[in-house]
């Protein structure tokens, strides 16, 4: 048993600590959350004058929160950043721009793949976050609600109307996977 009564995790050889596995979801998080601001950041600049303008501004706030918390975790407990900070500078704007450029539509199915993985990635990390890690995990739960009504908006604003919806969607959410891949190890 561990020192706040839940019972230890099981590790295997090679297994992270607790500490590394806390650093990574942190640095994980931040990454994925400056991702995020840079997407919206890259659809804004494309549809900002429009219709989607304020839906999209909203969701980016929302966002630019979520970042300044996972910014204050990275710097309170010393966590490296990823490495790939410029690679996803210059990916998030683009895919945003790029599904921008493709739509409304496919700007909105870009949010719809990109929430869902966040969905599955915050929840994962619910269930791995113990009494110990309280706040993070009320942190990382409220983050989670936040997405989910991101993809919500994204679905009412006819996102599944995106012309290659199904192709999209599935290749913004492969891309979303082997960022977050790379953002935990890098």
């Amino acid at each position: 048993m561990s020192t706040d009564g839940q019972p230890r995790r099981r590790r295997l050889p090679g297994d992270l600590t607790d500490e590394q596995l806390i650093a990574r979801m942190i640095r994980v998080n931040q990454a994925g959350e400056y991702g995020a601001v840079r997407i919206y950041e890259g659809q804004i600049s494309v549809l900002g004058k429009t219709s989607s303008g304020p839906v999209l501004r909203r969701m980016a706030e929302q966002e630019r929160e979520h970042l300044d918390t996972f910014n204050r975790m990275i710097a309170k407990r010393r966590v490296r950043p990823t490495v790939l900070t410029p690679v996803w500078h210059l990916a998030g704007f683009a895919l945003g721009a790029g599904t921008a450029l493709l739509g409304k539509k496919a700007a909105m199915a870009c949010t719809v793949a990109v929430e869902e993985v966040i969905d599955e990635h915050y929840a994962h990390q619910g269930e791995q976050l113990g009494d110990d890690e309280a706040d993070l995990r009320e942190t990382v739960n409220a983050f989670r609600e936040d997405e989910l009504e991101h993809r919500e908006t994204a679905l009412a604003h006819d996102a599944e109307g995106a012309t290659g919806y199904e192709v999209l969607t599935s290749v913004v959410r492969t891309g979303s996977r082997l960022a977050i891949w790379l953002s935990e190890r890098f």
